[in-house]
C-alpha cells in the first residue's frame, strides 16, 4: 500500500471519529433541556456600563 493511500485512509478515519465526536456532543447538550435566559437582575446594566471606554470616548469626555 502506497504511503499516501495509508495517509489518506488514517486521516478519514480521524475525519469520521471527530465528526461522530461532534454529534455525540450536541446530542448530550441538547438532552439537557430548553435554553433559559439569564434572569435581568444578573445583568450589568448601572454604572461600571458607562465607564468603558468606548462609553468615554462617544460621551465627549476625551
Amino acid at each position: 500500500m502506497d504511503r499516501s493511500k495509508l495517509i489518506a485512509i488514517v486521516t478519514g478515519a480521524i475525519s469520521l471519529l471527530l465528526a461522530v465526536g461532534y454529534l455525540v456532543l450536541v446530542q448530550l447538550l441538547d438532552f439537557r433541556g430548553d435554553m433559559v435566559p439569564a434572569p435581568l437582575s444578573t445583568l450589568s446594566l448601572g454604572w461600571p456600563h458607562s465607564f468603558s471606554p468606548i462609553a468615554i470616548v462617544f460621551s465627549g469626555w476625551l
